[in-house]
């Protein structure tokens, strides 16, 4: 993909070129909305008077048929024809995903470079136990809204059909890079502020942890007997009695509740480049030309010095945040949290990935820049001010509820052993996770918030 191969970080080494990301998602790039323009549903006409409510169509165009999950491409192609009556089949192209350990998902294109390409994503089996797809249509539309989502074509029975989107799928690799990090610290502080001013509905946490562990409950139960499943797995009573600490101890750090994202793995961050020329507004050009009507965007980086009159040959960096099956209203320091356990990978896990307290101070500082700027208007030169103490403050939270994480996707691990087709080690990653949780407890658990 050209567009792909344009888009490495600057520093450290490059994304591998897969077509996305080897996730709990479908593997490949996410959503938006197509249609009429609307109002995002969520805005607050204060919302809207600021700028932040953007156009939204009121509803998803819905079609009335199913894909095969065990036979994915003809279903896929049917859909293709629906949405775009003008490709001819012959020179119709499909990719088939293997990276996604929730869905499936195949990619219907006639360009090569396949900016043309429909995603159609099929939800994996009894993945409605733990997704809301009403939830998840709504909060696409929400995200879209705020310019954080492209477009979702349709809805059909069992999945939905959505935009490519370019860009390379990180890597554990690449999101401890400073550089990368700063931007997807400033993205997450972009959805977080979604809605920040406007009254908030209570945290999902604790509601999906007690569904996740009622699932488990059936698993787990003497009259289901599976001893691998018993090996190296807590009991109920002690999973019971860690949901019950972990509420007691969690909600009472103070942590505001946001929109997030909630699934914040590697993979599920695509980092792209473009880049052309640019001239400042307003500066007399050499030869005759004319300048641009605007400035590049934040995180546009120089190439070489030119003189100040000169076009400039520059490039814009982002990363965009896909998969959105969790997206929710969340305890702000649990999305963070949640994102750096990630650090350690899907795959192969590995725990000495997980980013040092100086690596974290950097990510966190970066971010409260940019949530106070996004939801205070403070300005200045070198952004708002971050105090020491609530920079700490936020790394105590963090860490802390990075416990429910680990509770929470292992949990998951354990319901998606039972019912899910996908070929993945969803026993071994869940006894990972229950490892990795009763390892950290002590550890976050010495961590004190400043008096």
């Amino acid at each position: 993909m050209a567009s792909q191969r344009r888009a490495a970080p600057p520093r450290g080494r490059r994304p591998r070129r897969s077509p996305r990301h080897m996730g709990r998602g479908s593997g490949c790039s996410e959503l938006g909305m197509a249609g009429a323009a609307g109002r995002c549903p969520d805005c607050s006409e204060a919302d809207r008077a600021r700028g932040r409510g953007r156009g939204v169509p009121p509803c998803v165009p819905h079609l009335g048929m199913a894909v095969d999950e065990g036979d994915v491409l003809p279903g896929a192609l049917r859909l293709v024809r629906e949405l775009r009556p003008g490709w001819e089949p012959a020179r119709v192209k499909t990719k088939l995903f293997t990276d996604g350990i929730t869905n499936k998902l195949v990619a219907c294109y006639t360009d090569e470079d396949m900016v043309d390409a429909v995603l159609v994503r099929i939800y994996g089996r009894k993945t409605e136990l733990f997704v809301d797809r009403e939830t998840e249509l709504r909060n696409f539309q929400v995200l879209r809204a705020h310019g954080c989502a492209p477009d979702l074509y349709c809805a059909f029975q069992n999945g939905l059909c959505y935009e490519f989107l370019p860009g390379i799928a990180l890597g554990p690799d690449h999101v401890r890079d400073p550089h990368i990090f700063r931007l997807v610290a400033q993205e997450m502080a972009r959805v977080h502020a979604i809605h920040a001013n406007g009254s908030l509905p209570k945290p999902i946490l604790w509601q999906k942890l007690h569904k996740y562990l009622t699932l488990v409950k059936m698993d787990l139960s003497p009259k289901v007997p599976n001893p691998s499943l018993h090996q190296d797995v807590p009991s109920l009573e002690t999973l019971e009695h860690e949901l019950a600490w972990m509420k007691e101890t969690l909600s009472q750090l103070g942590s505001p509740v946001v929109l997030c994202h909630n699934d914040l793995l590697c993979k599920n961050i695509i980092y792209n480049r473009t880049q052309g020329w640019w001239r400042r507004r307003g500066v007399p050009s050499q030869g005759g030309l004319s300048p641009v009507s605007s400035p590049p965007p934040t995180g546009t980086r120089w190439l070489r010095p030119q003189p100040l009159a000169a076009p400039r040959f520059a490039f814009t960096e982002q990363v965009r945040f896909i998969d959105y099956e969790y997206t929710g209203y969340n305890y702000q320091a649990f999305d963070i949290g949640n994102h750096f356990n990630e650090f350690a990978g899907v795959k192969e896990v590995d725990y000495r990935l997980y980013p040092s307290k100086e690596t974290q101070l950097q990510w966190l500082r970066s971010y409260l820049q940019a949530y106070k700027q996004l939801t205070q208007g403070e300005q200045g030169g070198t952004g708002p001010a971050v105090s020491d103490e609530e920079l700490e403050a936020l790394y105590v939270q963090v860490n802390k509820f990075s416990l429910a994480s680990h509770f929470l996707w292992a949990c998951w691990g354990l319901i998606q052993d039972k019912y899910s087709t996908i070929d993945f080690n969803f026993l071994r990653y869940a006894k990972l996770r229950f490892k990795q949780y009763f390892k950290m407890k002590p550890v976050v658990t010495a961590l004190q918030l400043s008096k």
